[in-house]
């Protein structure tokens, strides 16, 4: 049996690995255009901000260790220019010339390309784009060479905000320009709304709901980066607005695709064309969720797919089960993680679902350095199936986002949350986890035990005396700031003013976080009352409507 992979990485060199540990005998060639075939892409902006000072580092394995370990004919520098998948032949560019070579299967993982916007000034030298080794390397270099001081980066996801970050890191004052109004699109707005005020505190500034229109030199030798509203000087410029599926061979070999570009394949990652499979970046994916197709570029899925595809060719039925889209950021000291939906593709996808916020301390607030943990869990109304969760803090974040996408993924409910018994000792967790604190809130409001209202219902409340509007906080906490038209009664002294309430009006209540406004609502229900918890409190209620003021600035002038 002969397999030609095209494209190595993740999904390629993955599968490389996983055929010949089923197939000794298989003759397996790898061809890659570029001069790496396994390389930490997700690695990158942390060689050019001098986090990561080996750049051989960066290398997973050399071609010459894949030879060695695995047996495999590497070729790098070789780049397959057409597939002939009725002959099963690969045309190959490579160093002393193109030849054809012959297989039985072939494995696509040609991964996918940063999108270049056809604006005006991005072939300027110091406009860069960062997604493999030698771009790394580029902009380091270029860094090192010239000092910079002023950096913008175009486009707020993933590489764009670890590539601020890390131009921070370099001494580079640097602005992140965004379309949307926040960063990271994963994330929903209000989620996102801490990160922003926590990487402002770090010293990046944010540009939101603004776009680039042209990029100009400038007579001290500097670029002017032109915005939709206002302007910004920069001596480097880094574009971050996205990838596409980098499938020009793919379409060419007749191989069927999406509107979009991805290769279509099944979930045994086999493509419209016999004997012709593809994995990574480049391939259309199921959502785990919604069941609808989509395109979720990840190292995770990638190296899963390039796997299930030797599998198949080796006549092990595996197949891949969908992507959910877990992910997680390191922003400066800030954790972000996100697994399932978002609250925009649930509403897309036309799911029945409600959300959740709590906050919780990342472990026993008696011993030190505990620090909160912001989440926010999706779940479908009617069975409390959870549906996704994003999550905000410094200390424990990637691990309650783990078990929860491992929730997601095996279909459990906010009460199968409730039951899950998780590590627990002071330094690194509670008797009750976030994880659990977030079940026991949804299982509360889903059987009716409390009603809740959000930060976006705030505004809609009346102020007309028909509902009773409380603030269950100390007078301290309520005197420091407070939403408009909210009395303080604190909960410790809601059972002796009780009777100052009038039980035919519905009470909507708030604290900082939640929990002591959930006490109040159950106090009141006691007693009659028909109460509505504010979820997330006014801790998360004045981080949002603080935010959206703030996402509404304009730009500021350039200079």
């Amino acid at each position: 049996m002969k397999v030609i992979i095209i494209g190595g990485v993740a999904g390629g060199a993955s599968a490389a690995a996983r055929l010949r540990r089923l197939d000794e005998q298989a003759e397996i060639v790898l061809l890659e255009r570029g001069p790496h075939i396994s390389f930490a892409n997700c690695g990158l902006p942390y060689y050019v901000g001098g986090v990561i000072t080996d750049r051989a580092a960066l290398t997973l394995q050399t071609p010459e260790s894949f030879r060695r370990r695995f047996g495999i004919d590497v070729r790098v520098n070789s780049e397959a220019v057409a597939i002939d998948t009725a002959a099963k032949t690969v045309t190959v560019q490579g160093p002393d010339g193109s030849y054809t070579e012959a297989y039985d299967s072939l494995i696509l993982s040609p991964g996918a390309a940063p999108v270049v916007p056809p604006l005006p000034g991005l072939d300027d030298p110091r406009v860069f784009t960062l997604r493999t080794i030698p771009d790394a390397v580029r902009i380091r270099e270029y860094i090192d060479a010239n000092r910079p001081k002023r950096a913008v980066v175009v486009g707020g996801g993933y590489i764009g905000v670890e590539m601020a970050e890390n131009l921070v890191h370099a001494g580079v004052k640097t602005a992140i320009v965004e379309l949307s109004d926040h960063l990271i699109a994963p994330l929903d707005y209000d989620m996102a709304c801490e990160v922003h005020q926590y990487a402002r505190s770090q010293g990046l500034d944010l540009i939101l709901k603004n776009g680039v229109q042209a990029v100009e030199p400038t007579p001290d030798g500097s670029l002017r980066v032109r915005l939709n509203n206002g302007a910004l000087d920069a001596d480097l410029v880094i574009l971050s607005v996205g990838v596409r599926p980098d499938t020009a061979l793919a379409k060419a070999a007749g191989l069927e695709l999406t509107a979009k570009g991805c290769i279509v394949v099944d979930s045994h990652m086999r493509t419209s064309a016999p004997g012709v499979y593809a994995v990574g970046d480049a391939v259309q994916v199921t959502d785990l969720v919604t069941g609808q197709p989509g395109f979720v570029p990840l190292a995770g899925p990638a190296n899963k797919q390039g796997r299930i595809a030797a599998d198949n060719i080796c006549g092990i039925a595996s197949e891949y089960k969908g992507t959910q889209g877990s992910s997680v950021l390191k922003v400066f000291g800030m954790t972000v993680a996100m697994t399932g939906v978002n609250e925009r593709a649930a509403k897309a996808a036309g799911l029945d679902h409600d959300k959740m916020y709590t906050f919780n301390n990342s472990h026993a607030a008696y011993y030190p350095g505990a620090s909160g943990i912001s989440m926010k869990v999706l779940y479908e109304k009617a069975t409390g199936r959870i549906l996704g969760a994003q999550l905000v803090g410094f200390e424990g974040v990637d691990k309650r986002c783990d078990v929860l996408a491992a929730a997601i993924r095996a279909g459990m409910t906010a009460a199968d949350l409730t039951e899950l018994e998780l590590c627990y000792a002071p330094p690194y967790g509670s008797a009750k986890d976030p994880v659990n604190y977030a079940g026991y809130a949804i299982e509360n409001a889903r059987t009716g035990l409390v009603r809740t209202f959000h930060w976006h219902d705030v505004a809609a409340l009346p102020r007309d005396g028909s509902v009773t509007l409380l603030d269950v906080r100390t007078p301290a906490e309520y005197a420091a700031g407070h939403i408009d038209g909210f009395a303080n009664l604190p909960l410790d002294e809601l059972r002796q003013h009780i009777g100052r309430l009038d039980p035919a009006k519905p009470v909507f209540l708030h604290c900082h976080s939640g929990l002591r406004s959930y006490l109040a609502c159950r106090i009141l229900a006691g007693h009659g009352f028909a109460c509505y918890n504010l979820t997330g409190g006014y801790r998360f209620y004045s981080l949002v409507t603080g935010e959206t003021k703030a996402a509404e600035a304009p730009c500021y002038p350039a200079g």
